[in-house]
Formats: structure tokens, C-alpha cells, sequence
């Protein structure tokens, strides 16, 4: 069970709407990024394997760089994943007011973001257990939509369509080989993420040092070896410069394809998009509302629903954030954006496996060989010497942002304590 709930929070949304972007960054052989994206991550998943186990009833990022590093580096972890959170909300609802909509209706981006991000709102706010439902049926329906995708390249390679000679083409005109994989690397990041919010489940586990790390490289793993597929068949059927220029790309594949309506495989593609502009709307607004409890954040964020009990202010507060996002920015961007917030939670995390080497605990752990945290540590700094300039001033900002509520946050607790 724990792996089928990381399978589902990392396969899906991401490689429906980036795979074009992929391509335009890196060239034909979009596989390559992709399984370099797949290592990288599975380097910091060791990292989280290793403390997720050590302390299975932690709060994640933020807690396991609290005890390496204090109180302060851990709000801005915190922070961090909540920004990436919103922005990841945003790209998602570019992506589903792009080629995919377009097969039905064509709509302005402001309306659709309106319509998109008020419907998610409202059925965050109904509850756990609706959207829990909704993602079960949706995340099914999307791994579905991968393997059409995969088997209909597949078939159309058997036809003689294609060219499977592009599998080998590395770089683009602008930039070559190296920099194009890193670059498409930086894009594909963004589809493996997710496995990070399993840690806050692995204390509900028999024997989580043996059940979490099995479930969390399998799930990776798992979906590496799709995303790989559906990059190689996506780049073969199609010229690098129609998938490039496309919103909808394995759109594009299956039309190439044939044999599946155009519109049925868009609402796929839809579903697949919304439930993961839901999923993390859900944990967005949640952990807005815990750092609110915590007094992090400001006190009005915590005000609830009488019935329902669920945080309406911070939803409120993330949903609209994440609607001025969105009309400030395209899919690749906002995309950029979310995995530079997350390179510096990962790197924090590598650094805290090996500080809290010297805390010794009773219980049994998944470790790590000691290489792993450290090249996963500068796995984040090399990857985040490849985002443009434009993605670091918006990171920027927003990691000025967190320093500046931390250190109100910490004059708080200083005040608190001299009472």
C-alpha cells in the first residue's frame, strides 16, 4: 500500500505537460534527462530513507533540518516546501489550460485559471476523504494514460513511423550535449517529485526501516522506468521541434499514432493534471495551516470551517497565490521555479543525514553508504547552477521571503521564552 501511495504522488502529472520542454532544452534523446533525473532523485531518497526510518514519527524536511541545524533553517525547509507547493499549483494549471482544454474548448488563461483553481478550492475544503476518493480513481486513470502513450509509440515504430534515430540526438543548436542533458535534467526533475511527503506516513509501516525504503525505490523506480518509455516513444514518433512547441505533447504522439480519439486521451490528460494541482493544493494548504498553529504564519490562517473543520483561510490564502502565479509565468518557468525551492530543501536534507550521524538511536534504520548524502547534496548545486537567471530572481524572492518570516518567528520564541 505505502508503495502504490508513492507510486501515485510521483507518476503522473509532470511528464504530461514538461516532456515538449524537455526536448527543447535537451534535444531528441529526451530518456537521457529523464534517467539522470532518476538517479539524482534517488540520491536524496536515500537521504530521506535513512532519516524517515531513524525517526518515523518526524514532520519531514523541515523537522530533520530543525535537529541538525535549529529552529530557523527548519521554518525556511518549511517555508520552501510550502512555496514549492503553490507554484507547483500554478505550472499545473498552465498545463491544463494548454493543448489539452484546447481539444474541447478555447479559453482565456485568466478564466480558466478562475474556473480550474476555484474548483480545486472548493472540493479541498469539502474534505480529506472527497479528495482522497477522487485521487485514487484519477491516479489510475493517469498511469493508464502513460502506458496508452507507450504502447501506441510502440506500435506506430512497428509500422515503420518514427525515427528511432533520434533517441541518440543530444543537445540542441543553442546549447550543446552536456549542457542541454543538465538543463533538460532541471525540467525533468520536476516529474519525480513527490516521493519527499511520504516520510509523514512511514511511522504508519510495520518495520519501516525494512517496508519504506523497499516501497520508496520501488515506487521511483517504477516510475522511472514509464517516464524513460514515454520519453524515448514521445521523441521517436515525433521531430523534437513539434514536441518543443507543443502544451500537450503526448497529444501530439498519439495523434501521430492514430487509433485512440484525440479528445478522449485530452481528458485523460486533464484528470491527470488537475489531481496533481489537487493533491498538493491539499498538502499546501495543510501545512500553511500547521505553521499557522505553530504561530509561523499569520493567526488567521488557522480559522476553519464549522462543519467541515478544514482550513478555508488557507486555502483561500494558497489557492489565490497560486492564481497570480500562474498568470505570471509558463509551464517551464513556474516548473523551474518549484524544483530550485525544492533543491534547497533537498540539500538541507543531505546535510542533515550526515550531522545527525552522531546522534545514535536505539531503533533499527535503513543508513546510507556516506557517498550517497554527499553526492546527493551535490546533485542540488549542480543542478542549480543550470536554472536561467530569471527562475533564481523569483527564488530569490521568495527565499528572502521565508529568511524574513524566520527571523520574526525567532524573535517570537525569544520573547516567549523571557516570559
Amino acid at each position: 500500500m505505502l508503495y502504490f501511495f508513492i507510486l501515485g504522488d510521483v507518476l503522473g502529472a509532470g511528464v504530461y505537460v514538461l516532456v515538449g520542454q524537455v526536448a527543447a532544452e535537451s534535444g531528441g534523446a529526451v530518456w537521457v534527462p529523464l534517467l539522470l533525473a532518476l538517479l539524482l532523485s534517488l540520491l536524496t531518497a536515500a537521504s530521506y530513507a535513512e532519516l524517515a526510518t531513524k525517526y518515523p514519527r518526524a514532520g519531514g524536511a523541515s523537522h530533520y533540518t530543525t535537529l541538525a541545524f535549529g529552529p530557523f533553517a527548519g521554518f525556511l525547509v518549511g517555508f520552501c516546501m510550502l512555496a514549492a507547493g503553490v507554484v507547483s499549483v500554478a505550472a499545473l494549471t498552465r498545463g491544463f489550460a494548454g493543448d489539452y482544454l484546447t481539444s474541447f474548448i478555447s479559453l482565456p488563461v485568466v478564466l480558466v485559471a478562475v474556473i480550474f483553481l476555484g474548483t480545486l478550492a472548493l472540493l479541498n475544503a469539502r474534505g480529506i476523504s472527497e479528495s482522497t476518493r477522487a485521487n485514487v480513481a484519477a491516479t489510475v486513470i493517469e498511469v493508464g494514460g502513460l502506458l496508452l502513450v507507450v504502447g501506441l509509440g510502440i506500435w506506430l515504430l512497428i509500422r515503420g513511423g518514427g525515427d528511432a534515430g533520434r533517441l541518440l540526438d543530444l543537445g540542441t543548436k543553442e546549447q550543446g550535449a552536456a549542457a542541454g542533458v543538465l538543463s533538460g535534467t532541471v525540467l525533468a526533475y520536476y516529474s519525480f517529485v513527490g516521493f519527499e511527503t511520504s516520510v509523514n506516513v512511514a511511522e504508519e509501516t510495520r518495520e519501516p526501516h525494512r517496508s519504506y525504503p523497499r516501497a520508496l525505490f520501488g515506487a521511483l523506480l517504477t516510475a522511472g522506468v514509464v517516464y524513460v518509455l514515454v520519453g524515448a516513444v514521445a521523441s521517436s514518433a515525433l521531430p523534437t521541434g513539434v514536441l518543443a512547441a507543443s502544451s500537450g505533447p503526448l497529444l501530439e504522439v498519439v495523434k501521430e499514432a492514430g487509433g485512440v480519439p484525440q479528445k478522449v486521451f485530452s481528458a485523460i490528460a486533464l484528470v491527470a493534471v488537475a489531481n496533481g494541482a489537487l493533491l498538493t493544493g491539499i498538502m499546501s494548504s495543510r501545512l500553511a495551516y500547521g505553521m499557522a498553529k505553530d504561530g509561523l504564519l499569520p493567526r488567521f490562517l488557522t480559522r476553519v470551517l464549522p462543519r467541515r473543520r478544514t482550513p478555508w483561510a488557507s486555502i483561500a490564502a494558497t489557492t489565490l497565490i497560486s492564481f497570480c502565479l500562474a498568470l505570471t509565468g509558463d509551464v517551464a518557468t513556474l516548473a523551474s521555479t518549484l524544483v530550485l525551492l525544492l533543491l534547497v530543501v533537498f540539500l538541507f536534507v543531505n546535510m542533515a543525514v550526515l550531522v545527525q550521524r552522531r546522534d545514535r538511536v536505539s531503533r533499527p534504520h535503513f543508513r546510507a553508504y556516506t557517498a550517497i548524502p554527499v553526492l546527493g547534496a551535490a546533485s542540488c548545486v549542480l543542478l542549480a547552477t543550470r536554472i536561467e537567471g530569471v527562475v533564481w530572481l523569483r527564488g530569490l524572492v521568495v527565499i528572502a521571503v521565508g529568511l524574513a518570516l524566520g527571523a520574526i518567528a525567532a524573535q517570537h520564541r525569544r520573547r516567549a521564552a523571557a516570559k
